[in-house]
């Protein structure tokens, strides 16, 4: 991955509350500008969940996983389902950053670029998908779209992204139980050839995450908005 000559931030989490994940990442896009650096949270779920593209429909969502919650996220896509054998991360950049000046489907390219390249220094071998293939409506592990992560023909990894004057959230899904690898040997080899250093943010950052899960993740309004 392209840092930019920056050194790379890593923010590894404790499993959290669904509304609280969507409600961190969302703060890490606001405060993308003045961080100034691009941030790697690797996270997981403290239950049993679903997430949701922003611009689905709620109605249509909840005909296709019985899991609850069903938590909209701040960025497109489809539904993932999240358990313990998901591994979840989320990608934040500056407006200064190169990936940031990239075309959609050039910076999508290039995380899952990355995440492969992890991948292979595991001993695994995987494959961007070189086209859409057929999907099934609204559901993100259902068929596969092109430059998502296969391993032995199957998706195993897939992103959305949400792009705006303040940065590029990327949130992406990973989930390799077919693969053999374990999550933490997969996050060493992502920061194999990186130059990046651990970050906390601070209790500002944490009491206002707490607010926005409470206020919109966590309510119905917002999650059934569509």
């Amino acid at each position: 991955m392209n840092t930019g000559g920056q050194t790379l931030r890593i923010w590894r989490e404790q499993a959290s509350s669904p509304a609280w994940n969507m409600a961190a990442d969302e703060l890490l896009l606001q405060h993308a500008a003045a961080l100034g650096q691009a941030v790697l949270r690797f996270y997981s779920w403290d239950q049993p969940s679903a997430s949701f593209g922003y611009f689905q429909r709620y109605a249509d969502v909840e005909a296709l996983t019985g899991l609850r919650p069903l938590i909209r996220r701040p960025t497109g896509g489809g539904v993932v389902l999240h358990d313990e054998a998901e591994w979840t991360y989320s990608l934040t950049f500056p407006p200064t950053h190169p990936v940031w000046q990239l075309k959609a489907e050039e910076s999508y390219r290039c995380v899952h670029e990355w995440v492969r390249h992890a991948f292979e220094v595991c001993g695994v071998a995987t494959e961007l998908c070189p086209e859409t293939r057929a999907t099934g409506p609204g559901q993100c592990f259902v068929g596969a779209e092109k430059c998502d992560l296969l391993f032995i023909g199957q998706k195993i990894a897939g992103a959305a992204q949400r792009r705006n004057r303040d940065g590029l959230l990327i949130q992406g899904s990973v989930q390799a139980k077919s693969t053999g690898i374990d999550r933490e040997a997969w996050e060493i080899a992502m920061l194999a050839e990186s130059d990046w250093s651990e970050w906390q943010p601070d209790g500002a950052f944490i009491d206002e995450s707490t607010c926005l899960a409470k206020r919109k993740y966590a309510s119905d309004v917002h999650n059934q908005n569509r």
